[in-house]
């Protein structure tokens, strides 16, 4: 029990797999995906888009692998990745085996449309060949027939017992580097899937809610859902499914984790929502540091208030702060202690170099202490 209990998350406690170089469950840090939307037979394209999504902190990537050409194209692309890249296998269970051998990390098969129990059978062989995991990957929309005939339409317990079945069939196999997913884009339906999955099995959970919609919508509808998982200590890998860019994705999971305290990854911005009192141009001045501070990895903590409202009392709870003033100057705060004044003109500029400052002073104190 910490000294703030209120803050305090219990972890569920599940079995560690790894996908490549990276753990995924137990004790290890929950990890943020996304998912290429080029062309993949196109590996030029693709291996860009992973380069980005990888700058922006991905530390999963998955990749479509809906025919030949892109299980071809995919050993191009594992080779070029810096992260584990997963293959997304639908209706195709020979696709799996390609992108196993092409250097997949991990193999996405989802039950309600890869085939037959045989098949499955062989999308294993091919993981165990190759060093794979594989993600059983339930879907809301895609749950198999004779569940549906028996549960009327997808529900909680349809999408748990679909996952079930599929986990038997892997451990009769002798595979146990499983994780599972039960999305749906009904928010209520993908959370009480989860919630009865996570009581169903000690497999790792990897969270999602799926078509979640555009870059507003997706990201309010995703918070909510898998907000709501995490804070219950459900959850060990997280994708936001988004229509927008993939690293746009990983970086609306990473606000995420750091919203509730679980992963820290660069600046976290406390920033107000502006009123007739800002002594500056707050919203402009946000969205500029945002863009100017993508590059900062370090975590710290920064508050950009418009007014002296709450201004000092948010600044005294981050690394940096400032406080808008009269006449175009304004407070600058250092962990939380006024420390000098900024005229408007150079207040980006000099916040910029603060952060830069201040991160580069933390890694060198995590580096001595190393």
């Amino acid at each position: 029990m910490s000294v703030r209990p209120w803050r305090d998350i219990l972890r569920r406690k599940s079995r560690q797999i790894m996908v490549g170089n990276v753990p995924v469950g137990g004790d290890a840090p929950i990890t943020v995906q996304t998912m290429t939307n080029t062309i993949t037979a196109d590996a030029k394209a693709t291996i860009e888009q992973i380069r980005r999504c990888e700058e922006a902190g991905a530390d999963i990537i998955r990749v479509s692998c809906p025919d030949e050409e892109s299980t071809a194209a995919f050993r191009e692309i594992a080779r070029a990745a810096t992260v584990p890249l997963v293959a997304d296998i639908h209706f195709h269970y020979k696709r799996a085996l390609e992108a196993a051998d092409a250097g997949a990390a991990c193999l996405r098969i989802n039950p309600g449309n890869i085939g037959s129990a045989e098949r499955v059978k062989e999308v294993v062989r091919a993981a165990k060949a190759n060093g794979c995991s594989i993600r059983i990957g339930v879907n809301a929309g895609s749950l198999e027939r004779h569940l549906l005939e028996k549960y009327g339409e997808p529900c909680p317990e349809a999408m748990v017992e679909s996952a079930m079945e599929h986990v038997k069939l892997l451990e009769d196999a002798d595979f146990f580097e499983t994780k599972i997913s039960v999305k749906a884009s009904d928010v209520f339906l993908a959370v009480a899937a989860y919630q009865g999955l996570a009581e169903a099995c000690d497999y790792p959970l990897h969270l999602g809610v799926t078509e979640a919609g555009s870059m507003i919508g997706g990201t309010v509808k995703s918070s909510i859902g898998m907000g709501m998982l995490l804070w219950s200590g459900i959850g060990d890998t997280i994708r936001v499914s988004l229509s927008a860019p993939p690293e746009e994705e990983v970086r609306v999971g990473f606000e995420m984790l750091k919203s509730l305290g679980i992963r820290h990854r660069g600046v976290r911005i406390v920033s107000c929502p502006s009123c007739a009192r800002q002594g500056f141009q707050v919203i402009k001045t946000v969205e500029v540091l945002e863009e100017r501070l993508r590059h900062i990895q370090t975590p710290l903590s920064l508050s950009i208030i418009g007014c002296v409202v709450n201004g000092p009392g948010e600044a005294r709870e981050t690394d940096i702060g400032v406080t808008g003033g009269g006449n175009g100057k304004h407070m600058v705060y250092l962990s939380g202690v006024t420390d000098h004044h900024v005229e408007d003109e150079a207040m980006v500029e000099h916040i910029v170099k603060l952060v830069e400052q201040k991160a580069a002073e933390i890694e060198a104190t995590k580096a001595a202490a190393e």
